[in-house]
């Protein structure tokens, strides 16, 4: 584990009362930012556009919204469980405590979403379709998708997990986990994470080199 990366989620249970718009302008508002700045594999892919967060939680739900700024922007996929990282997409992996098991969800920047859990990268058990709309998602760019695009493009996703989707029953908690931003079709692709990754090879999929995220 990453142990120097430490962050907390405050408790915020009006978030749960909150419409996914409001929660997006309430985080932006009240709760620390972090940034998505480690470029692990600079030599092949330089490219480093802005990304950061902020994460906190409600009663119900683990709350994190993202926010981009971009030179180049594609949203091809819209479907459950569709190769999301190739288009403009943020991640956020999690393990929670005493669990040889961890969850990734992924996002494009229209909210479509692939998501499992597993104990590694070879054998993912993918939430069904009515898991997946369990969770809540507002994005800036819409719910269209679109081809790539080039420019200055600035963009916000903020999603909403629900704790009984993931098992988590009892706070506060301390869960390991690690936030990445990617898009591997584009004219630019990178792979930044919040927590750096020590691999030759691109691979978000490293549990290892996960950082703390302390739930308040």
């Amino acid at each position: 584990m990453n142990e120097e990366y430490v962050l907390k989620a405050p408790y915020m249970p009006e978030l749960d009362k909150l419409p996914m718009d409001a929660v997006c302008d309430y985080l932006e508002l009240h709760v620390s930012k972090y940034g998505i700045n480690c470029v692990n594999w600079k030599d092949r892919f330089p490219y480093h556009p802005i990304a950061i967060f902020s994460i906190a939680r409600g009663e119900k739900y683990l709350y994190v919204n993202y926010f981009v700024r971009c030179n180049y922007l594609r949203a091809v996929n819209y479907e459950n469980n569709k190769s999301v990282s190739e288009d403009s997409c943020v991640e956020f992996f999690l393990q929670l405590p005493d669990s040889d098991e961890y969850w990734n969800f992924e996002f494009n920047c229209i909210g479509a979403v692939n998501a499992s859990h597993r104990k590694d990268r070879k054998h993912p058990c993918r939430l069904s379709d009515d898991e997946i709309a369990t969770i809540k998602r507002y994005a800036s760019c819409g719910n269209k998708p679109f081809n790539e695009m080039e420019g200055m493009f600035n963009w916000s996703l903020t999603i909403a997990i629900p704790f009984s989707l993931i098992g988590l029953t009892a706070f506060p908690a301390e869960i390991k986990g690690n936030f990445y931003k990617c898009a591997s079709a584009t004219k630019m692709p990178h792979y930044l994470s919040w927590a750096p990754i020590r691999t030759e090879n691109p691979d978000f999929h490293r549990p290892e080199f996960f950082g703390k995220i302390c739930l308040e």
